[in-house]
């Protein structure tokens, strides 16, 4: 009934996607989070808006391919469209280290939901093992002094090939109940204000934190696209030309855009023998 693909986001700047300004008690704006690895997440329904706000730009059909908005006063003036998203995941985090400038962090969940997603063979994830280049077979996280005993190559192929640098990172896996800790610690998170116009002090009520994934964070999401719309066959490869995703491309996510935050490259996959 659907064909299966799969996007690759990679951010470029730091990624806020959750509550703006002043809707969090204490002026602290949260990124919206998984409920079980409490990791960062991009919904699916920005991650819709996100590309159908883009082909409305380039005069696309879409409201073939993303459904018909509801209409006041008209009962069933929507319709079912032929693409459909699903929420974005962490694939990878990267993380500072004293010892290591940058490890990027997963774990066992968030691992097997890119193996589904994009059908790779079963493998088992073993906390704490790693793969790639390393200055120290020891590393220091809040978690204290980590040995890395037990290399395993098969993480490299769980490293998207069209990320920046992507063969030189360590790749670390670890707990799912360290993940959030780690995620915590390796977050970006800024205090913003805004100043009266005539003197350098805050206005009342103008000052609050925003935290956000940082740049470098690798993420995930799965895309279904139907087979057949109206008795014909969908062909994904007018989707990909649609959308302009035939190659990597750079879009925005969240808030904050204008103080330089949101910046992603994307990049589309159709997982193999889905259209069988």
């Amino acid at each position: 009934m659907y064909q299966k693909a799969y996007g690759i986001i990679e951010t470029l700047a730091p990624l806020h996607v959750g509550a703006s300004a002043g809707e969090e008690t204490g002026n602290l704006n949260l990124i919206f989070r998984d409920q079980f690895t409490l990791t960062g997440i991009i919904p699916g329904s920005s991650i819709r808006g996100r590309f159908r706000a883009d082909m409305r730009q380039e005069k696309g059909k879409v409201e073939d391919w993303y459904g018909k908005d509801a209409k006041l006063g008209q009962p069933d003036s929507t319709s079912e469209g032929i693409i459909k998203f699903e929420y974005a995941s962490i694939l990878w985090l990267p993380v500072y280290c004293p010892n290591q400038p940058v490890v990027r962090v997963s774990c066992p969940a968030l691992l097997k939901r890119y193996q589904k997603l994009t059908g790779k063979p079963p493998h088992t994830f073993e906390p704490y093992s790693y793969c790639g280049k390393t200055s120290s077979k020891t590393l220091f996280f809040n978690l204290g002094f980590l040995p890395l005993a037990n290399e395993d190559k098969t993480l490299a192929e769980y490293m998207p090939k069209n990320v920046s640098d992507a063969n030189n990172y360590l790749l670390l896996v670890v707990e799912d109940t360290d993940i959030s800790m780690i995620h915590d610690m390796a977050l970006y998170r800024q205090s913003r204000v805004a100043l009266d116009e005539k003197q350098k002090k805050a206005k009342g009520g103008a000052f609050f934190n925003v935290e956000a994934l940082p740049e470098g964070t690798v993420m995930v999401f799965p895309i279904a696209l139907r087979k057949t719309f109206e008795d014909k066959p969908v062909n994904w490869e007018e989707f990909i030309q649609e959308t302009g995703m035939d190659k990597p491309k750079k879009l925005y996510f969240g808030g904050l855009e204008s103080v330089g935050f949101g910046r992603t490259e994307i990049t589309i996959k159709l997982v193999e023998n889905s259209k069988g």
